[in-house]
This record gives C-alpha cells, sequence and structure tokens, in this order.
C-alpha cells in the first residue's frame, strides 16, 4: 500500500530555508542573515563560516556530496560548476569541508558565456557571489547556492543581477510615495510576481524519430491532422492517467524544493497542459521558474514522455505562453494595487494605477523587446496570444472610474457624483469585477497586471526588470512632483488625472485579436513591432538606455551588450532551423517519397500488364514527382541563403526575417503536401495526429 504523503513535511524539504536556518545557527548568525536580508547589511567571515558550515552539515544529512553556485547567465537557462565538499585529511583519508569563502564567491571559467562583447574570449574570469535572499536547495545531491554572476571587471553577466537592483529602485521609489500619504511604516515594497507555465507533453519515442525537435524544440514539418482542437473539449477537461501520474510526480518534485505549485489542468491544444504557482517576491518566482522548467523535463523523462517549452511546437494548434502576474506588495502586507475603502486608500491606487499605465505607455517598445524571440513571434498575434501591440486592459468598472476622473463627469455609482482623487471613497471595486480579456498583453485582474507577451521558454527576469524598471520611474517623476507641492490633496488629484489623459491612448477593453483594433492602435500612435527582428532595435533606443542606466539597473555597455545577444540568438535560432530542415528534406523526406513513387509507378506497370486501371497510382505518382522536385529547388534555395548570410549581426537578423523565414515556409509548404500524399507506412517520421494524441 503506497505510503500517504505528508505535504507539510515534504514541502521544501530539500531547501535550506529560513525555519532550517533558524534551527541549526546561532542566534547570532540567524540575526545577522535576517538584518543582511531586510536591510542589505553585509555579512562578517565568521557569520558566513558558521552559515557554510550549518549548510554543508544540512546538506550531507540529506545524502548531497558536492556543491555548485548556481546562477543565470544570459544564455536563459541556468549553469552550474560542481565541487565536492571532499578534503584531503591524509593518510588516504578525507574530511568534509565548506567554507564561508567558498559559500560567498566563486570562480567559474565565464569564456563560453555570451557576453554581447562585455569580455573577450580569452578572458575567462567570471565570479559568482551568494544571493543570501534565495535559499539553497539539494538537487540531484548536489547544494545548488543561488548566486550572482559577474565580469572580472564586475559587469553584470546574468539575469539576476539586474532584476535585484530593479527591485532594490521599486522599493526606493515607491517608498517615497507612500511616506507622502502619512505610511511612515513601511520599509520595503517588493515586486510580486506569479509565472503561469505552459507545455506540451508528447511520448518519448516518437520524439526521438523526430530530428526537427530534437534539434529546434519545435516541429519543422507536418501537415494538419483531421482533428486538433476544434472541439475544445481538452480545456480544463479530465486529465489522463499518464499525464496525471507527470503530474503528481512533478508536483511532489517541485514541493520539495520549496517550489509552490499550485494549479495544474489541461490547456487548449491536445497534449498542452499548465502549472502556475502562488505568488511569491520576484526574485524567488523568477528563480522558481528556472526549476521548474528543468523539473518539467526532467519528470517527463522518468515517464517515458518529452516536455516541450518552445512557443509554437506545432503548427496550427495553441502556442505556449508564459502568463506574468506582477504586482507590488509592502511588508506590512498591503498590496499597492488593490482598491481600499478609504479616500487615502483609493488615492493611493489610482496614484500607482496612473504610474503604471504611464509606464507602459512611455514605455512600450522596451516591454516589447523583453519577449522579442524567433519562438515567441510564432505565437503572438496568431488569435491564440495577444498581438505585438501593447495595450492595458482595465475592465469595464475600472475603465468608469478612469473616465470619469478624465472626463469630470458623474462616475454612475448609486450616489452619482463626480469623483475627487484623495476626497471620494470609490465604490466598492470588486477583484473580479468584469471577464478576463484573453486577447490583452496587459490585464489588469483585480490586484495584479497579466502581462501575457512572455513565450513559454523565455526567463521572465527580463520582463520583471523591465516592469520594475519602468514603475520606478514613473513614481520617482510622481515623488519629485508631490514633495514639492503645496496642497497635496489638489495637486495629487491634478496628476492623477493629467496622467489618465494624457496616456489614455494605451488603455483597451476590446477584441485584441480584431484587425479593426490595430487600425486604430495606429491611428492612436501605439507601437506594433511585430516580429523580434522588428523590436529587437528598441532595446538600444536612447530613451530606454536612458532609462536603465539612470536607475543603476543596467550600464550602458551591459544593455547594448544584451542587445547583440539576443540579436546574434535570434539569427543563430533561425540558421539552425534551416540546416535542420536541409537535413531532413535531403536525408528524411525525398529519398522516402522517391522510394514511394517508385513503388507506385511499379504497381502501376504491373496493373497496364494486367489490363487493370492505374490511375490512383499514375496520378499520385505524379503529383508526387512534381512536388519532389519543388522542394529540391527549395531546399537549394535554402542552401544558397545560408550561404549569403550577410556578414553583420543586425543585416544577419533582418536577412533572417525577410528571406530565410519566408522561403522555409515555402519549403514547408511542399513537404507538408507530400505527407498527405504519401502513404503512412513510407512517411518517415511521426505526423501531428500520433505526436498530440499518443499521450
Amino acid at each position: 500500500m503506497e505510503a500517504k504523503l505528508h505535504l507539510p513535511e515534504l514541502f521544501g524539504s530539500q531547501v535550506f530555508n529560513e525555519w532550517t536556518m533558524k534551527e541549526r545557527l546561532s542566534s547570532a548568525s540567524y540575526g545577522a542573515w535576517k538584518k543582511c536580508v531586510t536591510e542589505g547589511t553585509s555579512l562578517d567571515i565568521s557569520t558566513a563560516n558558521e552559515i557554510a558550515e550549518a549548510m554543508k552539515q544540512w546538506a550531507v544529512e540529506k545524502g548531497a556530496t558536492h556543491y555548485t553556485h548556481w546562477f543565470q547567465p544570459m544564455t536563459g537557462v541556468t549553469a552550474e560548476k560542481h565541487d565536492s565538499f571532499i578534503t584531503s585529511a591524509g593518510g588516504g583519508k578525507i574530511i568534509m569541508e565548506f567554507s564561508g569563502r567558498e559559500l560567498v564567491r566563486g570562480e567559474p571559467d565565464a569564456s563560453s558565456f555570451p557576453s554581447g562583447g562585455l569580455r573577450a574570449t580569452f578572458e575567462a574570469r567570471g565570479y559568482t557571489a551568494w544571493d543570501p535572499t534565495s535559499f539553497a536547495f539539494i538537487k540531484e545531491d548536489s547544494l545548488c547556492i543561488p548566486t550572482i554572476f559577474c565580469s572580472y571587471s564586475g559587469h553584470a553577466l546574468d539575469k539576476k543581477t539586474p532584476l535585484l537592483r530593479s527591485m532594490d529602485e521599486v522599493s526606493r521609489q515607491a517608498i517615497r510615495i507612500l511616506r507622502l500619504f502619512g505610511d511612515n511604516e513601511t520599509k520595503r515594497v517588493t515586486a510580486q510576481v506569479g509565472p503561469e507555465q505552459e507545455y506540451f507533453l508528447i511520448d518519448k519515442e516518437l520524439f526521438r524519430q523526430r530530428k526537427d525537435l530534437q534539434m529546434t524544440g519545435r516541429t519543422l514539418f507536418g501537415a494538419k491532422p483531421p482533428r486538433g482542437q476544434e472541439l475544445e473539449d481538452h480545456y480544463f477537461g479530465a486529465i489522463k492517467p499518464r499525464v496525471a501520474a507527470y503530474m503528481k510526480d512533478l508536483d511532489e518534485t517541485l514541493w520539495a524544493l520549496g517550489v509552490l505549485s499550485k494549479t495544474k489542468h489541461n490547456e487548449v491544444a491536445p497534449s498542452q497542459h499548465e502549472m502556475a504557482p502562488i505568488y511569491s517576491d520576484a526574485n524567488t518566482a523568477c528563480d522558481h521558474n528556472q526549476i521548474a522548467m528543468e523539473m518539467m523535463k526532467k519528470v517527463a523523462d522518468r515517464h517515458g514522455l518529452v516536455c516541450l517549452l518552445h512557443e509554437k511546437p506545432f503548427a496550427g494548434v495553441n502556442g505556449s505562453g508564459k502568463h506574468d502576474n506582477w504586482s507590488l506588495s509592502t511588508d506590512t502586507g498591503r498590496n499597492l494595487f488593490k482598491p481600499g475603502s478609504t479616500p487615502s486608500q483609493n488615492a493611493r491606487f489610482l496614484l500607482f494605477l496612473s504610474a503604471f499605465i504611464k509606464g507602459v505607455d512611455d514605455y512600450q517598445d522596451f516591454l516589447r523587446t523583453t519577449v522579442a524571440t524567433a519562438g515567441n513571434d510564432h505565437r503572438l498575434g496568431a488569435q491564440e496570444a495577444p498581438p505585438a501591440v501593447l495595450s492595458i486592459f482595465l475592465g469595464d468598472e475600472l475603465n468608469a472610474v478612469v473616465d470619469s476622473i478624465i472626463h469630470d463627469t458623474h462616475y454612475t455609482d448609486a450616489e452619482k457624483k463626480m469623483l475627487k482623487v484623495g476626497v471620494d471613497v470609490l465604490p466598492a471595486i470588486r477583484q473580479d469585477n468584469t471577464d478576463r480579456n484573453r486577447t490583452s498583453p496587459m490585464a489588469f485582474t483585480g490586484n495584479k497586471f497579466e502581462f501575457r507577451m512572455p513565450g513559454s521558454s523565455l526567463s521572465v527576469s527580463g520582463p520583471n526588470i523591465a516592469l520594475n524598471t519602468i514603475m520606478a520611474e514613473e513614481l520617482e517623476q510622481f515623488a519629485d512632483e508631490l514633495e514639492q507641492a503645496e496642497d497635496f490633496q489638489s495637486a495629487l488629484h491634478q496628476l492623477v488625472k493629467k496622467t489618465l489623459t494624457e496616456h489614455q491612448r494605451i488603455l483597451f477593453n476590446g477584441n485584441g485579436y480584431d484587425d479593426a483594433w490595430l487600425l486604430e492602435a495606429e491611428k492612436r500612435g501605439l507601437c506594433n513591432l511585430k516580429s523580434a527582428a522588428d523590436a529587437l532595435p528598441a532595446y538600444i533606443a536612447p530613451k530606454n538606455i536612458r532609462l536603465c542606466v539612470k536607475h543603476g539597473i543596467y550600464t550602458e555597455a551591459e544593455v547594448r551588450a544584451r542587445y547583440e545577444i539576443h540579436v546574434e540568438n535570434y539569427t543563430a535560432v533561425v540558421s539552425i532551423e534551416a540546416k535542420t530542415m536541409i537535413d531532413m528534406i535531403r536525408h528524411d523526406i525525398l529519398p522516402a517519397v522517391s522510394k514511394y513513387t517508385a513503388e507506385l509507378a511499379r504497381r502501376a506497370a504491373d496493373k497496364a500488364d494486367a489490363g487493370l486501371p492505374y490511375q490512383y497510382e499514375a496520378v499520385t505518382a505524379r503529383e508526387a514527382a512534381e512536388l519532389t522536385d519543388r522542394l529540391m529547388e527549395q531546399c537549394r534555395v535554402l542552401i544558397n541563403d545560408l550561404e549569403d548570410m550577410p556578414a553583420g549581426p543586425v543585416e544577419a537578423m533582418r536577412y533572417c526575417h525577410d528571406t530565410l523565414l519566408p522561403d522555409m515556409a515555402q519549403a514547408r509548404n511542399s513537404a507538408d503536401a507530400l505527407e498527405v500524399l504519401t502513404a503512412a507506412e513510407y512517411w518517415p517520421m511521426p505526423v501531428y495526429s500520433q505526436l498530440l494524441f499518443s499521450v
């Protein structure tokens, strides 16, 4: 009989969390660590040594033999270099040691990580430094210590460092605003994040027969199956036993690692699913999402499955996103995007709301760049994800409040009064006051904003760095103005009214999939950066560089480095896909179809000799022969395209988008038509109906 799961005991059992630290550290060392986390003070070496020794003892008791500084380089995934705890004790014996110096700092080889020119290849040194605000954990017999990663010269080479900087900056500016409202209690404001994660599960044996899935994470060929998601029966449907077993294993694996896995369900497309966590601070949420993506793949392998995190692994069915739910909360437990019950609370809410609206409008292009990848281009605007145009959905009730403030009109409530910010008590605004707009890129959902543009494979650090930074900028502007005001209430009302009036163009409550909205957005002057190739240059727009440098999130060199990395990654991804296509056409598709047409010709000849009709064989062979000749020529075009690739990174990115991708689409059309014609036993790879319905 299976042992009963005791979830409270399981949760965080592989994490050196605050409870464990309190048990194993002296009160002085625990207090020093706590002060380090809450006030940003440094730890002396004796405290670091005690923490390291306690951490090692705990890890060894759990079966760990190694430790690693776990960091997030600009590859978008995590990195690890493992060292054992062993130290020679002489005489052929060893002891297990781990010092505070080893805890606090490491020196992995940085030469092969992307740096965007921040360091030369021969400058191998890179340093990792412990992030004491993120708990260490045990994974596969190694103690994983979350760290930042920087170059010898001090440049940030990772995603965690700028995220921590942005969290500090938005907290600093938010507290300035709270002080104006008489809040002298709050010491820190924290960005809270909950990233919903979509993914596909397919059978491992079928995956191994698809070179495109192995090389690129998506199918480069595949005719539409007889059935896709038309019946809408998969969404929230009963979970199949094999998938349920996987989800149970995944939950338990994540819970042991302290990941707050909360919700699981079937998504829209066949074989598509979702996991959603409970909200946590942005730093922890980003760490945990990286852990979740890794564990999704490893747990799938244990179940004979493969987890696909590509944004669009299958053409013609729903793609996978990562909905980034973002808000701000005080260390006293108040959500700053939750409407209140007093004039002061509602005024504060409307001020933070106005700052967010202004920030998204002012920096819509910057937000767009944070989700700009080759994979996400296949998903955005495809009637399953928001369009590439940034807009904010507030819902009817809150939108009416905004309109009342802008136009000095009566708000439609029982009292029929004009709203004065900081004076009137708003009618209660319910958290779920409207239907969610699934077509909106940025939807207000009661006490948070749901950023729906990020792709499923993306690290959520980038979008949250941008959200924190633009919010810090607008709050700083507001604080600068209000701190000088003679009449705070009057200045507050005028500031909110002016801000909402000037930035109402970014508000849209309608259908984002409608072509009429794209025309309307153009009239409003909103950006429509349709592809990553269109969006990425905005990364280094002067205003966006100024924003990041002003708030200390990046240096200008760090901004430009990230831009270069994203540009080069786009070209690399598309080029790999094109090379994989060529390989599959030459070695798989053309030989298989040629064999099939030869068999058809033989059958036709046999039937002719026997005086039997052979129209099916003759017509099919002729159509297949014409398509194979066309596909062969299209393959030559792809080869020539790759040979003609421009040398400059930006020019190469543009060329991939304008030339290589359209030529790849032409080759796919021919190959997919051949798939429809070719008998199943001759087609060299599993087709969509097998991939999507076999689990």
